[in-house]
């Protein structure tokens, strides 16, 4: 199994055990959970905010590109390869987070590397700034999510793809209904939301 894929198969698994919870199974969730996370079982308001995240950067079509943010390089590439393409939407709403439970928020990002001309980039990016209200960026419709069960942090992912910068918002919101009846897993609606972007 490759990495891409325990990665993806790590949300469905929350994302499945977030379905049970959404029917009424509570119980595991007070022995697994932090009181932060406990406390978002509470009855919440909207809009939604978020006080941490999880985090993942990906470069495509570039050389040499760098990320660090918290602390750690989360892209090292070579400079002497030409990362492979972008697939397309599905492969970019593929991506998921790698590093988890961060707290709102480190200092920005430094992005390094050079697009597929050969062309040097480096630039910060203060994802305080970018969430400075701390809203939780969705396309679901809110008096669709459940008010009581527990949200997931959103995953927050830094893409870099040529020329182009751009941040993304992931989440997993559980629905107060079943978005399809015949299928009890269909809890929870997946959102993936272009926030910030910037070409060079």
């Amino acid at each position: 199994m490759t990495l891409q894929q325990i990665r993806r198969a790590s949300h469905i698994g929350l994302a499945v055990l977030l379905c049970f919870l959404s029917l009424g199974c509570h119980t595991a969730m007070q022995n697994v959970h932090s009181s932060r996370v406990i406390a978002q079982q509470r009855q919440r308001k909207f809009p939604l905010t978020f006080t941490a995240h999880n985090f993942a950067a990906y470069c495509f079509s570039t050389s040499g590109c760098k990320v660090l943010y918290d602390g750690m390089y989360d892209v090292m590439d070579s400079e002497n390869k030409l990362t492979a393409p972008l697939m397309g939407p599905k492969h970019l709403h593929g991506l998921d987070a790698v590093t988890l439970d961060i707290a709102n928020f480190p200092p920005p990002a430094v992005v390094s590397w050079r697009s597929r001309d050969g062309t040097f980039h480096e630039d910060s990016v203060n994802l305080d700034e970018i969430f400075k209200d701390r809203r939780v960026v969705h396309n679901v419709d809110e008096k669709k999510i459940s008010e009581t069960v527990f949200i997931a942090d959103p995953d927050i992912l830094l893409i870099v793809d040529d020329r182009t910068l751009s941040v993304y918002m992931k989440t997993y919101l559980p629905l107060k209904e079943l978005s399809d009846p015949a299928n009890r897993y269909s809890g929870m609606s997946e959102s993936f939301v272009l926030v910030y972007t910037k070409t060079y």
